[in-house]
């Protein structure tokens, strides 16, 4: 594998999502400095964005990863392959939105918005638009497309952002002047409900974009082709399901484990700390946009020594993001108002949750390019439960320490299990050696710079860079040495 390709690719479909998450930060403190903490408006954002995550995972059912893999084997057109697929996450999506909103009421009483079954609704439809958008997302990264991949992703952002300033900034400079504006701003949680409206009119906006890419659609169907396809996502709908389960199940439960208002507020700061751990997200994310067509389109005969170089070139640079965030706390931290800094203490073990999910995903193609899925579906079944476990048993003790831990436990039982079962089913030589000095020099550069807390902030970050620029001096000097 050439790994100068894979930075090249990662950085180009990485730009959308690195950059897109960034401006959205710029979201977080509009956001909590808008939405009282103690309203518990920000919970129900976190809330129901979690909402919308799982069912993005549940109405594509795997068929991302499937498409690739069909697309790039030998004796199937890929052409036929997207139109099943198009068609496919499509029918589902659309039955989906139909029984939602014929059952509106009752999902919105049981999920505790019967006060505002208009916020369901509009998840509904966009979660419905966001499945079918993501397969024509895929098809762009198949065609190795990423100009109209990003324009898309970051035209979304750029409006978004802009409707959200005027939501909270503009709008209510005609309160006085329009008393039934203040009044519909209100009854929607003081502009909560507007933050949906908005999301939701920049989703269809983006699906009249891939108007080009809805041709897929009229192209020929085998029905055995769309039976093999299916046969092969389902394990892989177990697995994506686990994985976004690990980051939103906590939120998705919170209020049932810990109901009331209370529950509302402590989700709210939860969530907004865990937003500044998200950067690992993003990396992880970056990487996969990349490194999933090279590995399955690749020659077969270099797989091994592919899965053995991302994985750990994936780990060494993720802990670097890891160390820069936690050096630069003390900035990163105003990115939120101050009434949330309480739950500042979720954000390193949720960043190394993100690194355990990242590893994982980097160990799970051995059972993808062997088809044999369905190990997938196991181990994502026990990760699954040992993190839903830690959340049930210890909110009520704990509180939203329970939520960091779960998934950090979830996704550290998933990636050892993964590696160990793999390597019996596909001989991989992992750098272990070079991966772990990484992870002790910076094991120890975290330990000096917490000692160096009591000289106060500027110093300890000026000692931090100093620490980070020393870090990545060993990356340079492994880089070189391995002639990359």
């Amino acid at each position: 594998m050439n790994l100068k390709a894979l930075a090249k690719d990662t950085a180009l479909y990485g730009l959308s999502s690195i950059v897109g998450r960034f401006l959205n930060y710029l979201l977080v403190p509009l956001y909590t400095y808008k939405i009282a903490a103690e309203s518990g408006g920000y919970g129900i954002v976190t809330n129901l964005y979690a909402y919308s995550a799982l069912l993005l995972v549940l109405l594509t059912f795997g068929m991302e990863t499937t498409f690739f893999r069909f697309a790039g084997k030998e004796g199937e057109d890929e052409r036929d392959v997207y139109g099943s697929a198009l068609r496919l996450v499509g029918g589902v999506s659309l039955a989906f939105l139909a029984a939602a909103l014929v059952f509106l009421r009752p999902i919105a009483g049981a999920m505790g918005y019967a006060a505002h079954p208009q916020y369901i609704a509009c998840f509904a439809c966009i979660a419905a638009m966001d499945a079918f958008q993501a397969i024509m997302f895929a098809r762009l990264r198949q065609q190795h497309r990423p100009i109209k991949f990003i324009a898309l992703k970051l035209g979304f952002v750029l409006v978004n952002i802009t409707l959200n300033l005027l939501i909270f900034l503009v709008l209510p400079r005609f309160f006085e002047a329009s008393p039934a504006l203040a009044d519909f701003y209100a009854r929607n949680d003081g502009g909560v409900g507007l933050i949906f409206y908005a999301n939701l009119f920049c989703t269809a906006a983006v699906m009249l974009g891939f108007i080009p890419e809805m041709r897929g659609l009229a192209y020929r169907s085998e029905p055995g082709l769309a039976r093999r396809m299916l046969r092969y996502s389902w394990p892989l709908l177990l697995l994506g399901l686990v994985g976004i389960l690990n980051q939103v199940a906590d939120k998705i439960l919170f209020p049932y484990l810990m109901p009331g208002e209370e529950g509302r507020v402590q989700l709210g700061i939860y969530g907004a700390c865990v937003k500044l751990a998200m950067i690992m997200a993003l990396l992880t994310q970056a990487f996969r946009y990349a490194y999933e067509p090279i590995v399955f389109g690749g020659a077969e005969k270099n797989k091994p020594e592919a899965l053995a170089q991302g994985t750990r070139y994936f780990v060494i640079f993720a802990f670097l993001a890891w160390l820069a965030v936690m050096f630069y706390m003390p900035l990163i931290r105003h990115f939120i108002n101050p009434g949330y800094w309480e739950g500042l203490k979720v954000v390193p073990i949720v960043m190394m949750a993100e690194i355990f999910m990242g590893v994982y995903f980097n160990l799970s193609f051995w059972y993808k390019l062997s088809d044999k899925t369905w190990w997938g579906a196991v181990i994502s079944a026990i990760g699954a439960a040992v993190m839903i476990g830690v959340n049930v048993l210890g909110v009520s003790r704990w509180g939203y320490m329970a939520c960091a831990w779960g998934g950090f436990a979830g996704y550290g039982v998933s990636m050892l299990l993964s590696y160990f079962i793999g390597q019996r089913h596909m001989q991989v030589r992992y750098d272990l050696p070079a991966m772990g000095r990484f992870l002790c020099c910076g094991a120890v550069f975290y330990i000096v710079y917490v000692l160096l807390g009591r000289f106060g902030a500027v110093w300890q970050m000026a000692a931090g860079t100093v620490m980070l620029l020393a870090y990545c001096a060993l990356i340079y000097k492994d880089i070189k040495q391995t002639k990359i």
